[in-house]
């Protein structure tokens, strides 16, 4: 049986998005060249590897035993890279992270300064909510994994890096928005808007009211950050946020944070990686980075935008 390592790489691109044209853009090629691509390493294996019905594209049981062998391949490849780059005491080669959305405000920011010092690492970022970081860190997906709360049912290492302090934000002509040392029974008045159910923001805000035996009137479910801040300033009613994730607006005077006792909610940020995993060299060099460098680095980002 004869592959080369393309047809197997344009095949777990096919095989990953289920959409040729998909495929052949992010392998910048024409949609014609990616299918004459499989045809070839289908004929090859000697079985169809792909159906399609309809206008969706599925995969054969061959397929799904390909797809299955393409991770151990590739896997693989990464770790022989991964082990020559040891050997040599080089920083370079790929480096997996997941981040829950509300750290987009400022991991671009790390990864920008992280890659001028070691421009010869390649970093693939994927960014999603806490459901799917729980599932890719219980898969091993990836090398390092940023998220603010972390979860006690896997046996995992942890580093904190960064203070996550949570405020309560109101639209600037917001009644509460001129008090002082506002009492949380006064904000159990308040329909709040709050992220979906999982969120680790909506969790801490739901443990801060259950812990004063309150209860919080949450008004819309909005799926991210933007979407929140966006309905506060259009006066929809209050919530709770990350502080990095304010600065914009703040500048702007968009949007106010509010004096309330017990708040902020201090949290963390922390990167996260299954206990036994060993790390690469550059996720090491990448996490002593991260635990010395962050809090700069997020200092100067909120410098430059108060």
């Amino acid at each position: 049986m004869y592959m080369t390592l393309r047809q197997l790489t344009l095949f777990e691109a096919v095989a990953r998005h289920l959409s040729f044209t998909r495929a052949a853009a992010e392998m910048c090629l024409t949609q014609p060249a990616v299918s004459t691509q499989i045809k070839q390493l289908e004929s090859h294996i000697g079985t169809p590897l792909f159906e399609q019905i309809g206008k969706k594209v599925y995969l054969t049981q061959a397929g799904k035993e390909l797809y299955e062998a393409c991770h151990d391949i590739f896997g693989r490849i990464e770790m022989l890279e991964m082990t020559l780059n040891e050997l040599q005491g080089t920083v370079k080669g790929t480096l997996k992270i997941s981040v829950v959305t509300t750290a987009t405000y400022f991991i671009p920011h790390i990864l920008s300064t992280f890659l001028k010092r070691y421009p010869e690492v390649n970093i693939r970022l994927n960014v999603t909510n806490r459901t799917q970081i729980l599932q890719r860190l219980a898969d091993n997906e990836d090398d390092l994994v940023i998220m603010g709360q972390v979860p006690d049912q896997l046996n995992v290492s942890i580093h904190q890096f960064l203070d996550n302090p949570l405020v309560v934000l109101a639209k600037p002509s917001h009644p509460l928005a001129s008090e002082s040392n506002i009492p949380l029974e006064k904000l159990a008045n308040e329909i709040f808007l709050v992220r979906e159910h999982g969120s680790g923001t909506r969790l801490a805000m739901e443990r801060c009211f259950d812990e004063h035996n309150l209860t919080l009137k949450t008004g819309m479910e909005l799926g991210s950050s933007e979407a929140i801040k966006q309905g506060v300033i259009a006066g929809l009613g209050l919530s709770v946020l990350s502080r990095h994730t304010l600065s914009l607006e703040l500048a702007a005077k968009m949007i106010t944070i509010l004096d309330v006792k017990n708040f902020p909610l201090m949290r963390h940020w922390y990167a996260v990686h299954l206990t036994e995993k060993k790390l690469s060299l550059v996720a090491r060099t990448f996490l002593d980075f991260l635990t010395a460098e962050t809090k700069e680095i997020v200092q100067k980002i909120d410098g430059n935008q108060l």
